[in-house]
């Protein structure tokens, strides 16, 4: 389990997605290959990704960063240029990102 000590004063992401419905099951096998590869990246602190039980449609990630560097480096990754640019976002009805920080 990671220590919520050691994400404080990184920099927190929140993303909302919403698949259009006949693109969940693809959307699902992307998220499998690309997780994996977010969670290795140096700057990443704490990375995950859940599908809601009751709206299967729906995706929310959780995401903490060292910083602002390394977010923008998880951005320019090939990683996510590919499988979330490139892929996965054309097989969404709705995106949403928030930054925040620990309080």
């Amino acid at each position: 389990m990671v220590d919520l000590n050691t994400l404080r004063n990184g920099l927190v992401v929140t993303a909302f997605w919403e698949a259009k419905p006949e693109e969940v099951d693809s959307l699902v096998g992307i998220i499998g290959k690309f997780l994996p590869q977010a969670q290795r990246e140096p700057g990443v602190k704490a990375f995950q990704i859940h599908q809601s039980l009751t709206e299967p449609t729906k995706f929310f990630f959780y995401e903490v960063f060292k910083d602002e560097a390394a977010f923008a480096e998880h951005q320019q990754s090939e990683h996510f240029k590919t499988l979330i640019v490139g892929q996965a976002v054309p097989k969404l009805a709705k995106r949403e990102r928030t930054q925040h920080k620990f309080v």
